[in-house]
């Protein structure tokens, strides 16, 4: 994993990137960037533009050369009035969330990236093909009908519908999910009810797997939706390709506590393996709460858990491409971002404000990994 950073001094934005390139290529084709934006005493719609400049002269870069964004995420400070504002003309996939930078801005940027890619419109997202694979991007979903728990059901059914379109499963497909939960220590309760019975009818049991996934804080610009979902699937693949990791000398089973995810998902390639790990919080492996009220020990509980995740599946903290980090207080933010700044100086990492599921969590973390490996069996990513 090639690791570099930029600052476009002119726009006043900040870039992490990292760039994988398999054994077998000599030039990267899989790329995580995360974008900031450093405030300038303007509003949403100058720090946005700064924002879009900075893609434009970040994917000039001989870095990045024959990259095509295939999805961004936009975390916004104000999503009611400020999605509106946030369009683009690309066939990429475009998800947006209100999750306030903490470093003070008004929008920030996660963009995932590939090489040689072909992008599909799909119904409720994007298809990005690209040899053997397809891989759906089902994104930014809401509905407004019923409660937290009524709209996380509608969601998936109208997910499963998608899939099925594609000729494909949640249970044989889905690899990831979010959950971004209007007032979640209200809204979350419902939700892990409703999607519980809904995996069951599904097949999805304790017997058989669940899925990545994160449940967290985060508001729809809609003000009736409650729940936003946004997916990534995999088509073309077979079962053996993908298998679920559970580090259970740090971690207990979801189920045990009532919720219905996987820890982490590996998906093996010909000449890569991916890991996704869920959100990630200071747990222990009887589902308790370790540290409660200190975020610099639930940081490093947080950090054992994930890296003994990636350990499972042969990876560590040096194969981490990106990661999500949520705060429940902002006043944390300071405290959590020089601690990953000495352990992680190259790490793509955003800090946004998003209440985690359990209140006494103060911090959570989610990330993807790539490494390199060999394994005929399969086809190339």
């Amino acid at each position: 994993m090639n690791f570099q950073h930029i600052f476009f001094q002119h726009l006043g934005v900040a870039v992490q990137w990292s760039a994988f390139a398999s054994d077998a290529c000599t030039l990267p084709d899989e790329w995580h960037a995360v974008l900031h934006v450093h405030p300038r005493r303007d509003g949403f719609e100058p720090q946005y533009r700064r924002l879009l400049h900075a893609e434009r002269e970040l994917l000039a870069l001989p870095a990045f050369s024959g990259a095509t964004v295939v999805m961004r995420r936009y975390f916004l400070s104000d999503s009611t009035n400020q999605q509106p504002l946030v369009e683009r003309e690309d066939a990429a996939a475009l998800d947006r969330i209100q999750q306030p930078p903490l470093d003070g801005a008004k929008i920030a940027a996660w963009l995932y990236l590939q090489r040689g890619v072909t992008l599909e419109p799909e119904p409720g997202g994007v298809a990005a093909r690209r040899e053997h694979y397809r891989h759906l991007w089902y994104i930014g979903k809401v509905s407004t009908q019923g409660d937290s728990g009524e709209q996380t059901s509608l969601l998936l059914a109208d997910y499963v519908n998608t899939l099925a379109s594609q000729n494909a499963t949640l249970a044989g497909n889905c690899l990831r999910t979010w959950f971004f939960v209007r007032d979640v220590d209200t809204n979350y309760a419902p939700l892990v009810r409703a999607r519980r019975h809904f995996f069951a009818a599904c097949g999805l049991t304790p017997a058989t797997h669940y899925i990545a996934s994160t449940g967290i804080g985060g508001q729809p610009s809609c003000t009736a939706a409650l729940v936003q979902l946004s997916a990534y699937a995999l088509m073309g693949h077979v079962p053996e390709q993908v298998w679920h990791l559970h580090a259970p000398e740090y971690l207990n089973p979801t189920h045990e506590y009532g919720v219905t995810f996987e820890r982490a998902t590996a998906v093996q390639y010909a000449d890569r393996r991916h890991v996704i790990v869920s959100g990630t919080a200071s747990i222990d492996r009887h589902g308790v709460v370790v540290h409660p009220g200190d975020v610099e020990l639930q940081t490093r509980r947080m950090w054992e858990n994930v890296e003994a995740l990636l350990h499972e599946a042969q990876m560590g903290f040096g194969d981490v491409a990106q990661s999500i980090v949520y705060l429940r207080d902002a006043a944390d933010y300071p405290l959590v971002a020089a601690m990953f700044r000495e352990r992680f100086p190259d790490m793509p990492v955003l800090f946004v404000h998003a209440p985690v599921c359990r209140p006494a969590w103060l911090i959570e973390m989610e990330c993807m990994a790539i490494a390199p490996i060999a394994d005929t069996r399969y086809a190339p990513f």
